[in-house]
């Protein structure tokens, strides 16, 4: 009897499509591990439920967290960069029993190696997600290598006397000696495996600080010695195309690396400071990144409300929020949704984040004259459907955008405002005239990003009525019957007595999180639909209060509520909850 190939298992249990698998690529037809990789990729299996399956097709155990023991007996004699290439992790050794971790059971060739340097033991292969494994690599394989960097940089042997450099050449050596570019690599590898946005580094008066803005909030993780400043500066100027002879004047720069089989963009920002030039890097992961609105943390009834308004033949959806609260996030999952053979959309972006497949993008170019304004103009002769317009800045885009989509167009757009009823208000201040905001706007919705709870290290807590009360979540009725655990999803009066307890989670910090307590962030909505109570309320040209009162009456719900669901439901602390809203 034939063995039952992986895609067969798959096909009998109703998770593959055999007509879709048919017109895979070769490769994925012959691999199980690739098929499993396409259909998690595809959304069709969580990573989990993918590698089990496949664990259970080849005979292999599935671990889901790797407990390392004894590892620092395997990590002598098995080089950095093997288990990097190949993204194997080997994390437990016990007397002659060693267990690898790796993703892609099918290579052969570096398990054989590997049983090649242990040639008495009994090497035990499983199945682990990729973030575990690349979790061991960093905390253990790779800390040898970062603690050799500290110890050569820490002796000063022929590095402090170049403490104030003043030839270019200097400047240039050093940025090219050996352990200034492990150091830099180190930065740029650690900022990636630790999930890291931003990489900061700021010269200081005595050192150098490096920071990495990790879930939204800065950490401190480095000090170099000043006497290596110019150095790293240089280095990392030299990767990005930047000319290191000009330290007077802002510059910017791009870096594409490749790290553990992630591409990444790093984008750098250079700014002349006190004690020398301050560089900024932004980290742009492409191959990571999914865009779903079921995953950036709306609430089904939220996520059904915006796909309604999404899905209307035109008009205008404008996301609002500061800098870094996830509106171009939310506006790549949108045109992701609705991206399909039948549509042409065009986005103009400042710049172009990320590329998606079956979408044209274009780069807006302001010092050249080719603004957002003239970009969607420019559009509107290439017959689109859909239109996304970076950000509307002022009257002029504005009013573009609104042209749009009076002649059919659906256009996304983003504003810098704090909720969503100000966002109403400030096209008002822009000078767009009411009646045309009310006819082409179908919605406004505000957002934020917070931060997670570590699940590895929360503790349960609870919170009372009355506490929610002062700090302006909900509203108490002292008559009340119990409340029994549960609260209203509106901004309407909640009637809980002042002792009802409800139970939360508070942050405690442990390795996983870096100490913080937090890991990973999840979105928070504020959403203004405008349906003919609102629409009738823009035409009166209203307040921005009688404006927030009449969404509330129909049903808004606020970001703070947003963030209260998040705490009652364990995803994140009470204090977060605050600290964003």
């Amino acid at each position: 009897m034939p063995v039952k190939s992986f895609a067969d298992t798959l096909i009998e249990s109703g998770i593959l499509d055999p007509e879709e698998h048919k017109k895979n690529h070769e490769q994925i037809k012959r691999s199980p591990y690739k098929l499993a990789q396409f259909l998690i990729k595809k959304g069709s299996l969580g990573e989990d439920e993918a590698l089990r399956l496949l664990g259970n097709h080849l005979g292999l155990d599935y671990v889901d967290r790797l407990e390392p023991k004894n590892i620092e007996e395997i990590i002598g004699k098995v080089p950095v960069r093997f288990v990097q290439k190949y993204r194997m992790a080997p994390y437990f050794k016990e007397d002659n029993l060693i267990r690898v971790a790796m993703t892609d059971p099918t290579q052969l060739h570096p398990l054989d190696e590997f049983r090649q340097i242990f040639l008495d033991a009994n090497v035990q292969l499983v199945l682990a997600r990729e973030s575990e494994i690349l979790r061991i690599i960093h905390n253990h394989f790779e800390k040898e290598e970062r603690d050799a960097v500290a110890n050569e940089l820490t002796d000063a042997n022929g590095l402090e006397f170049l403490d104030e450099i003043q030839d270019l050449h200097d400047s240039m050596d050093l940025a090219n000696q050996a352990p200034i570019i492990r150091m830099v690599n180190m930065i740029l590898s650690n900022a990636v495996n630790e999930r890291a946005s931003d990489i900061h580094i700021e010269p200081q008066e005595k050192e150098m600080t490096v920071r990495y803005r990790i879930d939204g909030v800065l950490h401190k993780v480095l000090s170099p010695p000043r006497s290596i400043q110019n150095g790293i500066i240089s280095r990392i100027k030299i990767m990005a195309n930047m000319n290191i002879a000009e330290n007077r004047l802002p510059q910017d720069g791009r870096i594409k690396i490749r790290f553990s089989g992630k591409e990444i963009d790093v984008r750098v920002s250079s700014l002349p400071a006190q004690f020398g030039e301050r560089l900024v890097m932004r980290l742009l992961n492409k191959t990571d990144v999914r865009y779903e609105l079921d995953s950036i943390g709306f609430s089904s009834e939220m996520l059904t409300q915006f796909r309604k308004l999404i899905s209307q033949p035109n008009g205008i959806m404008l996301i609002t929020g500061p800098t870094g609260s996830g509106k171009t996030t939310t506006l790549y999952a949108s045109l992701t949704e609705l991206n399909d053979e039948s549509r042409n959309i065009i986005t103009v972006e400042d710049p172009v984040e990320y590329q998606m497949d079956g979408i044209s993008q274009v780069q807006a170019r302001s010092k050249i004259g080719f603004t957002f304004a003239e970009g969607l103009r420019s559009i509107l002769r290439q017959d689109p459907d859909i239109i996304m317009v970076g950000e509307i800045r002022d009257e002029e885009t504005a009013r573009v955008a609104i042209q749009s989509a009076l002649t059919g167009h659906f256009v996304f757009s983003t504003l810098h405002t704090n909720d969503a009823p100000s966002a109403v208000t400030r096209l008002l201040d822009m000078g767009i005239e009411p009646y045309l905001i009310a006819s082409t706007c179908r919605g406004f919705m505000a957002q934020r990003l917070l931060r997670k709870l570590c699940v590895h290290c929360r503790k349960p807590g609870t919170i009372s009525g009355r506490e929610l009360k002062s700090l302006g979540l909900i509203n108490e009725d002292p008559d009340a019957k119990p409340a029994r655990g549960k609260t209203r999803t509106s901004n309407k009066s909640v009637a809980i007595k002042p002792s009802a307890k409800f139970k939360i989670f508070e942050p405690v910090g442990c390795k996983e999180c870096m100490g913080s307590g937090y890991r990973g962030r999840s979105g928070i909505y504020e959403m203004l639909v405008v349906d003919n109570n609102i629409r009738n309320t823009i035409i009166e040209n209203p307040s921005l209060d009688k404006l927030r009162e009449a969404a509330i009456k129909t049903g808004m719900q606020t970001l703070r509520v947003s963030a209260l669901h998040k705490v009652l439901a364990g995803e994140t602390s009470m204090e977060e909850a605050m600290r964003v809203t």
